[in-house]
Protein backbone atom coordinates (compact mmCIF):
# COMPACT_ATOMS: atom_id res chain seq x y z
CA UNK A 1 0.00 0.00 0.00
CA UNK A 2 1.42 3.26 -1.10
CA UNK A 3 2.53 5.82 1.86
CA UNK A 4 0.23 8.20 1.13
CA UNK A 5 -2.52 6.03 1.17
CA UNK A 6 -1.67 3.97 4.44
CA UNK A 7 -1.27 7.92 6.22
CA UNK A 8 -4.80 8.26 5.10
CA UNK A 9 -6.33 4.85 5.21
CA UNK A 10 -9.68 5.70 7.00
CA UNK A 11 -9.83 8.55 4.16
CA UNK A 12 -8.96 5.96 0.94
CA UNK A 13 -12.05 3.33 2.66
CA UNK A 14 -14.57 6.10 2.96
CA UNK A 15 -13.92 7.13 -0.67
CA UNK A 16 -13.87 3.36 -1.41
CA UNK A 17 -17.33 2.44 0.28
CA UNK A 18 -18.94 5.63 -1.14
CA UNK A 19 -17.95 5.27 -4.89
CA UNK A 20 -19.41 1.99 -4.59
CA UNK A 21 -22.35 2.33 -3.16
CA UNK A 22 -23.41 5.36 -5.47
CA UNK A 23 -22.44 3.15 -8.22
CA UNK A 24 -24.90 0.02 -6.99
CA UNK A 25 -27.41 3.09 -6.14
CA UNK A 26 -26.59 4.15 -9.78
CA UNK A 27 -27.42 0.54 -11.16
CA UNK A 28 -30.31 0.04 -8.78
CA UNK A 29 -32.41 3.29 -9.75
CA UNK A 30 -31.79 3.17 -13.22
CA UNK A 31 -34.50 0.45 -13.48
CA UNK A 32 -37.24 3.23 -12.32
CA UNK A 33 -35.80 6.17 -14.43
CA UNK A 34 -33.89 7.97 -11.68
CA UNK A 35 -30.59 8.95 -10.84
CA UNK A 36 -28.67 8.81 -7.60
CA UNK A 37 -29.70 11.61 -5.31
CA UNK A 38 -32.94 11.77 -6.98
CA UNK A 39 -34.58 9.55 -5.04
CA UNK A 40 -33.72 11.29 -1.83
CA UNK A 41 -35.70 14.14 -3.21
CA UNK A 42 -38.94 12.52 -4.02
CA UNK A 43 -38.47 10.70 -0.70
CA UNK A 44 -38.89 13.83 1.02
CA UNK A 45 -41.50 15.10 -1.01
CA UNK A 46 -43.40 12.14 -0.40
CA UNK A 47 -42.86 11.57 3.38
CA UNK A 48 -43.38 15.65 3.68
CA UNK A 49 -45.56 16.57 1.08
CA UNK A 50 -45.03 19.94 -1.06
CA UNK A 51 -41.87 22.00 -0.02
CA UNK A 52 -40.07 24.71 -1.12
CA UNK A 53 -37.03 24.38 -3.04
CA UNK A 54 -34.77 25.66 0.14
CA UNK A 55 -36.27 23.59 2.32
CA UNK A 56 -34.99 20.76 0.20
CA UNK A 57 -31.61 22.12 0.18
CA UNK A 58 -31.65 22.55 4.08
CA UNK A 59 -33.17 19.08 4.25
CA UNK A 60 -30.95 17.00 2.24
CA UNK A 61 -27.75 19.28 3.39
CA UNK A 62 -27.32 20.08 -0.29
CA UNK A 63 -26.69 23.06 -2.46
CA UNK A 64 -28.97 25.79 -4.33
CA UNK A 65 -26.96 25.18 -7.44
CA UNK A 66 -27.52 21.24 -7.37
CA UNK A 67 -30.51 21.44 -6.33
CA UNK A 68 -32.16 23.34 -8.91
CA UNK A 69 -30.45 21.11 -11.59
CA UNK A 70 -32.05 18.34 -9.56
CA UNK A 71 -35.39 19.66 -9.40
CA UNK A 72 -34.48 20.28 -13.19
CA UNK A 73 -34.31 17.46 -14.17
CA UNK A 74 -36.82 15.68 -12.16
CA UNK A 75 -39.46 18.05 -13.73
CA UNK A 76 -38.51 17.20 -17.22
CA UNK A 77 -39.01 13.42 -16.58
CA UNK A 78 -42.13 14.48 -15.44
CA UNK A 79 -41.89 13.59 -11.66
CA UNK A 80 -41.99 17.33 -9.67
CA UNK A 81 -43.69 20.17 -10.94
CA UNK A 82 -42.79 23.45 -9.37
CA UNK A 83 -46.01 25.96 -8.58
CA UNK A 84 -45.72 29.51 -7.24
CA UNK A 85 -46.31 29.64 -3.30
CA UNK A 86 -49.56 31.31 -2.38
CA UNK A 87 -47.49 33.68 0.19
CA UNK A 88 -44.90 34.54 -1.60
CA UNK A 89 -45.05 34.48 -5.81
CA UNK A 90 -40.82 34.27 -5.68
CA UNK A 91 -40.84 31.13 -3.56
CA UNK A 92 -41.39 27.99 -5.84
CA UNK A 93 -42.92 25.08 -4.25
CA UNK A 94 -41.98 21.53 -5.98
CA UNK A 95 -44.14 18.62 -4.87
CA UNK A 96 -44.40 14.66 -6.17
CA UNK A 97 -46.43 14.15 -9.59
CA UNK A 98 -49.22 11.21 -9.90
CA UNK A 99 -46.18 10.11 -12.01
CA UNK A 100 -43.71 9.46 -9.38
CA UNK A 101 -46.32 8.73 -6.66
CA UNK A 102 -46.91 5.56 -8.83
CA UNK A 103 -42.81 4.67 -8.56
CA UNK A 104 -43.21 5.31 -4.37
CA UNK A 105 -43.30 1.55 -3.88
CA UNK A 106 -40.49 0.88 -6.66
CA UNK A 107 -38.10 3.72 -5.25
CA UNK A 108 -38.65 2.31 -1.67
CA UNK A 109 -37.93 -1.53 -3.24
CA UNK A 110 -34.33 0.21 -4.72
CA UNK A 111 -33.64 1.92 -1.49
CA UNK A 112 -34.40 -1.97 0.87
CA UNK A 113 -32.30 -3.82 -2.25
CA UNK A 114 -29.24 -0.96 -1.62
CA UNK A 115 -29.49 -1.43 2.42
CA UNK A 116 -29.49 -4.99 1.60
CA UNK A 117 -26.85 -5.09 -0.48
CA UNK A 118 -24.71 -2.59 2.04
CA UNK A 119 -25.23 -5.18 5.15
CA UNK A 120 -25.41 -8.39 3.36
CA UNK A 121 -23.32 -10.84 6.06
CA UNK A 122 -23.29 -8.84 8.77
CA UNK A 123 -24.85 -9.20 11.82
CA UNK A 124 -27.75 -7.00 13.72
CA UNK A 125 -24.51 -5.67 16.47
CA UNK A 126 -22.29 -5.20 13.00
CA UNK A 127 -24.91 -2.90 11.59
CA UNK A 128 -25.46 -1.35 14.47
CA UNK A 129 -21.82 -0.84 15.60
CA UNK A 130 -22.02 0.78 11.46
CA UNK A 131 -24.26 3.09 11.65
CA UNK A 132 -22.51 4.54 15.56
CA UNK A 133 -19.35 4.78 13.65
CA UNK A 134 -20.32 6.56 10.72
CA UNK A 135 -22.49 8.71 13.26
CA UNK A 136 -18.97 9.35 14.73
CA UNK A 137 -17.87 10.34 11.37
CA UNK A 138 -20.23 12.57 10.28
CA UNK A 139 -20.16 14.38 13.24
CA UNK A 140 -16.75 14.98 13.11
CA UNK A 141 -16.53 15.96 9.50
CA UNK A 142 -19.89 18.23 10.57
CA UNK A 143 -17.27 20.35 13.31
CA UNK A 144 -14.30 20.33 10.77
CA UNK A 145 -16.32 21.69 7.88
CA UNK A 146 -18.34 24.25 10.43
CA UNK A 147 -14.30 25.32 11.61
CA UNK A 148 -13.45 25.91 8.07
CA UNK A 149 -16.27 27.88 7.31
Amino acid sequence: MPKSVAAGALNHAILRVARLHRILAGQLLRRVGLHPGQELVMLQLWDRGPQRQTDLVRLLGSDAATMTRTIRRLENAGFVRRRPSATDKRVAIIEPTAASIALRSEVEQVWMDLETSVTDYMTSAQQTEAIEVLNQIEACLARATSREA
